[in-house]
């Protein structure tokens, strides 16, 4: 699997001490209030497990699953929720926790549809933020790490469900997504 890696991006080690910092600023931002997370399948599930570790105010967690980039490696622009959030979220303080946004279609999407359920509040915490490759006006609230237009994988991040459990981040060798347009790329 490391052979289809051009670069580590982000060791374990510079992960960990940004969950933490990132985990800080929301404990500021969220004290005294009750929080729902909900996170973005598949993606964010290894940064929402860390993320959600370092949240010491009461926070309830679901997920939710959408797609843009069907079977190709760019997004479609056509944003469906997959797996809907199970529990209502209206009045509550609600961070949408994301792996990578790069068009922002697909957090745009998510965060207006969120929003016309009505919550307290509506915030996004996303890993990894390619502003490079923006197609709609929409900001993180909280950001990881800003790269430039590269193609990532790990602790999280796919490509044709593969490498996600990889403990970095990473640049995908080109060869290795370049094989065909059957193959799905990271989420988002």
């Amino acid at each position: 699997m490391m052979k289809d890696i051009a670069k580590v991006l982000f060791t374990e080690e510079t992960i960990a001490a940004r969950v933490k910092e990132l985990g800080s600023q929301i404990n500021k931002d969220y004290e005294g209030k009750e929080l729902i997370v909900v996170g973005v399948l598949k993606g964010a599930l290894m940064f929402m497990a860390d993320l959600i570790r370092e949240i010491k105010t009461p926070l309830r967690f679901d997920l939710i699953a959408v797609s843009s980039y069907g079977a190709s490696t760019s997004s479609s622009g056509i944003v469906r929720i997959i797996k809907d959030i199970d529990m209502s979220i209206e009045n509550e303080h609600v961070l949408v926790i994301e792996d990578i946004v790069d068009t922002g279609l697909t957090l745009k999407y998510l965060m207006k549809t969120l929003a016309s359920r009505q919550p307290a509040s509506l915030k996004s915490c996303v890993l990894l933020d390619k502003p490079s490759r923006r197609k709609t006006e929409i900001t993180p609230d909280y950001s990881g790490f800003s790269i430039p237009d590269w193609f990532v994988v790990g602790y999280g991040l796919d490509f044709a469900q593969r490498y996600r459990q990889l403990p970095v981040i990473a640049v995908l060798k080109p060869e290795a997504y370049n094989i065909g347009n059957s193959q799905e790329k990271e989420e988002s």
